[in-house]
């Protein structure tokens, strides 16, 4: 009988002893969760540029209005490639059609030419214009001809090319302006540690998190950069490889016609 006294004792002790426990773990548990939440930090990318250190602004303006002008560079080159191989295409449909080169010439001298029809009109104006003022030497022509040939050649070579140094040079230099603001924002860590003397993820975070953004918006602007680069680099030098050798085969041409025009 004492045995079970003590025993039911005992078990009163207990319960009451977690009774009066309960409130404390309970306000323990609530506590901890204030914490966690009050070292949320906010996320979201407008979070991040807001929360970032002025310097690390600036970088990710300077990143984000260089990644635009270069996604409008790529198009207007993706466009501009485009529309001279169709016209490349074309006019070398037309000329070795067997038209007339004279027909030819007064239909492409009236509008604006690029490409194999620019170099076309610029020799076959020299020609012509040599022939209208009785040139006497078929080698000082031949020789005008060329250097016509290659000046026009060179201009369009320069139109192709526009603009894609920018590439070049976002390619090569976003990486690093984007870790410059990487190494800003882990310093705004560092300081924040120093200045409040605890590494709770509320201090830490925000300096991490804009670093972090810095670096992704480096490599956003310079990963595309890179690639539109040597695309449009290699489609440049076919373009110029066919352009090389259409001037070679019209100046041949030329050469046969005047030799006939000298003759006779």
């Amino acid at each position: 009988m004492n045995v079970h006294k003590s025993l039911s004792a005992a078990s009163a002790l207990l319960i009451a002893t977690a009774v009066s426990t309960l409130p404390k773990a309970a306000f323990a548990q609530q506590v901890s969760q204030n914490e966690l939440a009050s070292a949320t930090v906010d996320t979201s990318l407008i979070g991040l540029f807001l929360e970032a250190s002025l310097v690390v602004q600036i970088v990710m303006i300077g990143l984000l209005l260089a990644s635009v002008w270069c996604w409008a560079i790529i198009v207007d080159k993706m466009l501009l490639f485009a529309r001279t191989r169709r016209q490349l295409n074309r006019f070398e449909q037309v000329f070795w059609s067997g038209q007339s080169l004279e027909e030819l010439y007064r239909t492409l001298s009236e509008r604006r030419n690029i490409g194999m029809a620019a170099l076309f009109v610029a020799a076959m104006g020299e020609w012509k214009r040599s022939f209208e003022r009785n040139a006497r030497s078929p080698i000082g022509l031949q020789t005008r001809i060329d250097k016509v040939l290659d000046v026009a050649m060179a201009r369009e070579m320069e139109r192709l090319e526009k603009r894609l140094l920018f590439l070049a040079t976002l390619g090569s230099a976003a990486p690093f302006v984007g870790l410059f603001g990487t190494v800003i924002g882990i310093m705004t860590s560092f300081q924040a540690i120093a200045g409040s003397k605890s590494t709770n993820l509320a201090v830490v975070a925000p300096g991490i998190a804009e670093a972090l953004l810095a670096t992704a918006l480096g490599l956003l602007a310079a990963i595309p950069a890179v690639v539109a680069y040597n695309k449009f680099s290699a489609d440049a030098s076919k373009i110029a490889t066919r352009l090389e050798g259409f001037a070679d085969e019209f100046s041949a041409i030329l050469s046969r016609q005047i030799d006939e025009k000298t003759a006779a």
